[in-house]
């Protein structure tokens, strides 16, 4: 059994209005393994989002997946029929969307939407169904489960409202779970809660690929991250060698806007210019106009590939940041 619980080859999805096309997704290859959290981070309109729609082929029109090929355990889920696609959202393949409220039906009371998840996907049967949607709510440590299942999303909260969302997508236990932005609009206390539930998921066994833009929050949960930039990989790697060596310009930039305690006051950086316009991307690197490492080979060769620079370790640049590593030092002061 391979150690890739998804595998996603060459994904380009794109926007169709008629005269322009936006490349939303353009050319993705990621895996995940099996109990891990991948995190995908960049800022907002980089295609995250299109990303995770088009694993469960939810891509709204005039979205299309153009191209690629996304297998689950082996299985190519481009290639399924609508049915197959049916079954298997929810029961192996879950999804959180970025705003909670709006992701839950408005006229029915949550509990019977937890409950409509189960008896649409498996053989159960209502009273068990309700059974199991009150016992979900009290997993994610929702108080009186009981009343709140009578609720409608819009007497919910955002923490209780993402909670219930979770609790949805967990209702059939499924293997992977695809968490959008599940913290954004969430005071600090209420988004640690939603963090725990999701490390707690993982420890049961649950693959997870959490796509944010906050890179706290990266820090705090992924085993792996993935930095996206105008549809493309950017740079890849395990969270703690990409935290403290990032090679890629654009990485380097935003690990350099985060705010740090344990320095000086210094005003706070930003990545300089604007995001690029997703229907008009060069064929060189579309990072170009805001790198300050840019050479004549990133204006004049096609867009950089995503190469493997040290074990795990990939960076899609013709001129990468040099990070030393730390452990070359203390062998040298060893020796």
């Amino acid at each position: 059994m391979s150690e890739f619980i998804l595998e996603i080859e060459g994904l380009s999805t794109h926007y169709h209005d008629g005269k322009q096309i936006l490349k939303a997704v353009d050319g993705v290859s990621l895996t995940l393994e099996r109990g891990e959290i991948l995190g995908v981070v960049g800022e907002s309109g980089c295609g995250k989002s299109t990303l995770a729609l088009s694993i469960l082929n939810l891509v709204p029109y005039p979205g299309f997946i153009e191209s690629g090929s996304i297998r689950f355990e082996g299985r190519d889920l481009l290639k399924m029929s609508k049915s197959e696609l049916r079954d298997l959202r929810g029961r192996d393949i879950a999804m959180i969307f970025q705003d909670a409220v709006a992701g839950l039906n408005p006229i029915l009371p949550v509990g019977d939407q937890i409950a409509e998840m189960m008896t649409a996907h498996g053989d159960v049967n209502k009273y068990d169904a309700r059974r199991s949607a009150l016992t979900l709510l009290g997993n994610m440590g929702l108080a009186d489960a009981e009343r709140l299942a009578g609720r409608y999303p819009f007497q919910l909260s955002g923490g209780m409202a993402q909670r219930v969302m979770i609790a949805i997508a967990m209702a059939l236990r499924p293997a992977i779970l695809i968490a959008d932005e599940p913290t954004s609009a969430l005071d600090m206390t209420v988004q640690a809660q939603i963090l725990e539930e999701l490390r707690r998921l993982r420890n049961n066994g649950v693959s997870i690929m959490l796509i944010t833009h906050d890179l706290g929050v990266i820090a705090q949960m992924a085993d792996r991250v993935a930095v996206m930039y105008a549809g493309r990989i950017a740079e890849e790697g395990d969270t703690e060698t990409l935290f403290h060596r990032p090679r890629h310009p654009y990485t380097w930039a935003l690990l350099d806007s985060l705010p740090r305690i344990n320095q000086e006051i210094r005003r706070l950086r930003q990545v300089q210019g604007r995001p690029p316009d997703m229907t008009k991307l060069p064929a060189q690197c579309a990072f170009v106009p805001r790198c300050t490492k840019a050479t004549n080979a990133c204006r004049q060769l096609d867009s950089p590939p995503l190469e493997e620079i040290e074990p795990g370790h990939f960076v899609a640049c013709y001129n990468p940041v040099y990070q030393p590593d730390p452990s070359d030092d203390e062998e040298d002061d060893d020796s």
